[in-house]
């Protein structure tokens, strides 16, 4: 109960309720225009999602400067790496609602010259760059991850006085320039290597729920930007659940990936 008093007291909170339910009806409408629901039905869903849509965008009024302000944070990580994809990240997120906001005003009459079109497609494009920082910045720490863990079996076999798998230790004989050997030992290190990665990820979980997220939310600008047709269904459903997991680590900090 504690957790649920202090997610609903967040503006974020709101706006990503207001998300799930958007895009929890662009998933529902999808499904009764397949099933040959009523027009009426179909279009009485299209309105609440514009709704909600133009609420979110009420509610994330501001944001560019979070968004600058945590830019602002990522410039002093140690890790060079870390400091590029996270900065990069959240000034395109930065740049992302400045465009969202002048999108409010044009759907709320309060700039009606607005070219809604123009500025969507720049939102979406700015929106698409921060997504691929964010799955780089996962890339890297589950390269790291997978590094650390490695190392850690090599020293666990080493210590047991056990053999190391040529997966995890290359070089020597029965390496892939051997004869007759190349393709079974190249089959075995992609299956120690996919072991290892779901080892990683089973013990982050942050950061399997963070390349999930990104991972979904990443065909919502590809679709609206013509750069892959995904369909309504896909980008409800999509959407959908990366809006329950943004709401997981809200109710749940420790979920939240660090820095």
């Amino acid at each position: 109960m504690d957790a649920w008093v202090r997610f609903s007291s967040q503006s974020q909170a709101r706006e990503r309720l207001c998300r799930a339910a958007q895009y929890a009806c662009s998933l529902l409408g999808h499904a009764l225009q397949r099933r040959g629901a009523s027009l009426e039905l179909q279009k009485q869903i299209q309105q609440l999602e514009g709704h909600l849509s133009l609420g979110r965008k009420l509610l994330r009024l501001g944001n560019s400067a979070d968004a600058l302000e945590s830019a602002k944070r990522a410039v002093h990580l140690s890790d060079v790496v870390l400091r590029f994809c996270i900065t990069v990240s959240h000034l395109n997120r930065a740049l992302y609602f400045a465009c969202d906001n002048v999108l409010w005003a044009g759907k709320s009459g309060l700039a009606p010259r607005v070219d809604q079109e123009k500025w969507a497609q720049r939102s979406f494009r700015y929106y698409l760059f921060s997504l691929i920082m964010n799955l780089s910045r996962d890339a890297y720490e589950i390269r790291l991850l997978m590094e650390q863990e490695s190392s850690a079996c090599i020293r666990r076999l080493r210590g047991s006085g056990g053999g190391v798998p040529g997966g995890l230790e290359t070089g020597g004989a029965g390496g892939p320039g051997t004869p007759g050997r190349g393709l079974p030992q190249l089959a075995l290190k992609l299956r120690l290597q996919v072991l290892l990665l779901a080892r990683v990820l089973q013990g982050h979980p942050p950061l399997l729920l963070d390349v999930i997220k990104n991972s979904c939310d990443l065909f919502i600008p590809l679709d609206k930007l013509g750069l892959w047709h995904c369909g309504p269904g896909i980008v409800g459903l999509c959407g959908l659940v990366s809006s329950v997991l943004s709401i997981l680590t809200l109710i749940y900090p420790w979920l939240r990936l660090k820095p």
